[in-house]
């Protein structure tokens, strides 16, 4: 019995083993009201559990309540206190203000900037080839407070560090993130609190944005991908410290484990499809990975572990050594890395990229194959192009056009004759005559 129970308490905690301080009877009962709490559990909600990731987060909450409410009805015991029945004491923990209150918000405030987008374009979307999210256009979402980094740098607009949070490049950006925010959003939320949803979101999206102000100062990006994904992270940094507490055979119950394995596919697979959108124009993977690990270190500083004192531990020192090293280390790297990166992109000019190669990661004109004039879509700024022409005054015919290009640049240009000679007809073919003359 006592081999059983001591591989049970090892299962359940790693601190645990090792420990040279160990009391039978007292941890056996531990166990005993863990497992009391979780027949109530199953009596009441049942077997059924939420599909995905609220079903993972909705089995390690329960898990956290039972293991409280033992821990609880054991301090109560040593001293002698009246008991508090499971009931009352997970209606207590219930109580609190862990309703989505902020994933709502942010849902509403980027629906509402999805629609204020939209109007500002006329009500309409442009040609796939400029935006194959089906969205307005680039001079749409600059005006709205897209990232641009010149604009950042040059001219201290620096509130579009944290308006591209809420915009997006079109219905399809928009549908995915709020789906996923909604999704992971309302599960962190909902388990561990207002303010630890804000830090994991908030910190990451600035973060990410920097990161991408940084590598890619000739693309305008927006979405609410870099804070969608520090919510993925904090999922990943909770699993991380609570494995014990989702893969072990004790907790579990049968068939549990296996999906809960599932989850962590379906969240491996999220992230990919985040990562192929994120090559598309007005996306881009700096803000999703720089927001992923940010989100990752915030979590290890606002998510709760477990105490070991309940699995029949009762050293603390080693305990709270990790939880102030977890602690610690995940605020001081995410704010010295948002610092760092900051004095960065201040100290260069908003133009200048200093990788330049670390643009494919971001964006990729697809398909790769085609001739450069018939792609799908294009990472360029050659949408952005205007002219100004010369007309012949006795034909009335177009002569030559001057191009100003993205970067400022101007290129004059003879008119061909199989060219359209209408002002319509050639704003459509200025996007090719960019990528001819200015790139």
């Amino acid at each position: 019995m006592e081999k059983r129970l001591r591989e049970l308490a090892g299962q359940l905690s790693s601190d645990w083993r090792g420990s040279i301080i160990y009391h039978t009877p007292a941890l056996a009962r531990r166990l005993r009201d863990f497992q009391f709490a979780r027949d109530k559990r199953r009596k009441k909600y049942g077997t059924m559990k939420p599909w995905g990731i609220l079903g993972l987060y909705d089995h390690l909450s329960g898990v956290r309540v039972d293991v409280e409410w033992a821990e609880d009805a054991a301090w109560r015991r040593k001293n002698g206190e009246p008991y508090l029945t499971w009931s009352d004491f997970e209606g207590i923990k219930n109580s609190g203000n862990h309703r989505p209150f902020f994933t709502f918000a942010i849902v509403s405030a980027c629906t509402a900037m999805m629609f204020a987008a939209l109007s500002v374009n006329g009500w309409k979307f442009e040609p796939l080839s400029v935006n194959p999210m089906i969205g307005p256009s680039a001079e749409t979402l600059l005006r709205l407070g897209a990232k641009e980094s010149y604009l950042i740098v040059q001219e201290n607009e620096i509130w579009r560090l944290v308006s591209p949070m809420v915009l997006h490049a079109g219905v399809i950006h928009f549908l995915l993130n709020m789906f996923a925010l909604w999704y992971v959003g309302k599960a962190i939320e909902q388990i561990h609190g207002f303010f630890p949803a804000v830090v994991q979101f908030v910190v990451p999206a600035v973060g990410g944005t920097i990161l991408s102000a940084i590598f890619l100062p000739e693309y305008i990006t927006v979405g609410a991908s870099g804070g969608i994904f520090g919510l993925i992270g904090a999922c990943i940094s909770d699993i991380v410290m609570n494995w014990n507490l989702l893969f072990n055979e004790f907790v579990n119950e049968r068939g549990v484990r296996l999906s809960h394995a599932r989850v962590l596919v379906v969240l491996f697979l999220d992230i990919v499809v985040n990562c192929l959108v994120g090559l598309t124009p007005f996306v881009d993977n700096f803000t999703h990975l720089g927001g992923m690990i940010l989100g990752f270190l915030c979590g290890l500083s606002t998510i709760q572990l477990v105490s070991p004192r309940f699995f029949g531990d009762e050293r603390q020192r080693f305990y709270k050594f990790k939880l102030l090293f977890f602690r610690s280390f995940g605020l001081l790297v995410s704010m010295t890395g948002i610092i760092v990166s900051s004095i960065v992109l201040f100290s260069g000019d908003g133009e200048t990229n200093p990788c330049t190669s670390c643009t494919y990661m971001s964006c990729i004109a697809f398909p790769p194959w085609t001739d450069k004039n018939d792609k799908w879509w294009y990472c360029d700024d050659c949408s952005r192009t205007t002219a100004e022409g010369t007309i012949d005054t006795s034909t009335g015919k177009f002569l030559e056009l001057a191009l100003t290009c993205p970067a400022g640049d101007i290129e004059t240009v003879a008119v061909d004759e199989s060219w359209p000679q209408d002002e319509l007809g050639l704003e459509g073919i200025l996007p090719m005559l960019c990528r001819e003359h200015c790139l």
